[in-house]
């Protein structure tokens, strides 16, 4: 086998889709059994939405550098989450199997696409916790702060590097890392795994 036709195969891996009779199989002899019932899902669709105040800086961002254009992206981001359930909607009609972003491209994409997805989820996991962490991080020390009267070193509750806005560029703050984020974030691993 020649060195083109090991490249034109191994291209070839790459597109290929998992067929609905391999996923209906993989799904039967699932051992993953329902464990939500409708109060669980009623709560993570709530805990979903209030988050902690993210929104929040969003908005006060947007009130300050966008003006009126922010009445058209929520119409535009409307849309677009109306296209995307319509998606989600069309795709679990025709692979009718418990599924993600992941399983629904590779089924119709191919592995390549599908590890693309994936990795891209995760990152997105990986930027909405640190988010959230942050937010939950401010909750906390403003709580402290307010029970205890006092005020807690930065070294311990701000980021190392944070963005300018004048000037456009990272400047090194000379904290360490933020502990109460961190200690957040294990706390909730710890809890999830369980």
């Amino acid at each position: 086998m020649s060195i083109g036709d090991k490249l034109r195969a191994f291209l070839r891996s790459l597109t290929t889709v998992k067929t609905l009779s391999s996923l209906k199989s993989q799904n039967a002899s699932s051992e993953l059994k329902r464990a939500l019932g409708p109060m669980e899902l009623i709560a993570i669709g709530i805990g979903a939405i209030i988050g902690t105040g993210i929104f929040v800086l969003t908005g006060a961002a947007a009130a300050k550098h966008s003006g009126p254009a922010v009445v058209l992206s929520f119409v535009l981001a409307g849309i677009t989450a109306a296209f995307a359930a319509l998606s989600y909607a069309e795709l679990a009609s025709m692979i009718p199997i418990a599924g993600s972003a992941y399983t629904y491209t590779y089924a119709t994409m191919g592995e390549f696409v599908a590890w693309i997805i994936g990795w891209d989820l995760i990152l997105e996991y990986l930027v909405g916790a640190a988010t959230v962490s942050v937010g939950w991080s401010r909750y906390t020390v403003s709580l402290l702060e307010d029970i205890f009267s006092t005020n807690f070193s930065t070294t311990l509750t701000q980021a190392p590097v944070i963005f300018n806005e004048h000037t456009h560029e990272f400047v090194v703050t000379g904290n360490y890392f933020n502990l109460p984020a961190v200690v957040i974030v294990l706390t909730i691993t710890v809890l999830l795994m369980f």
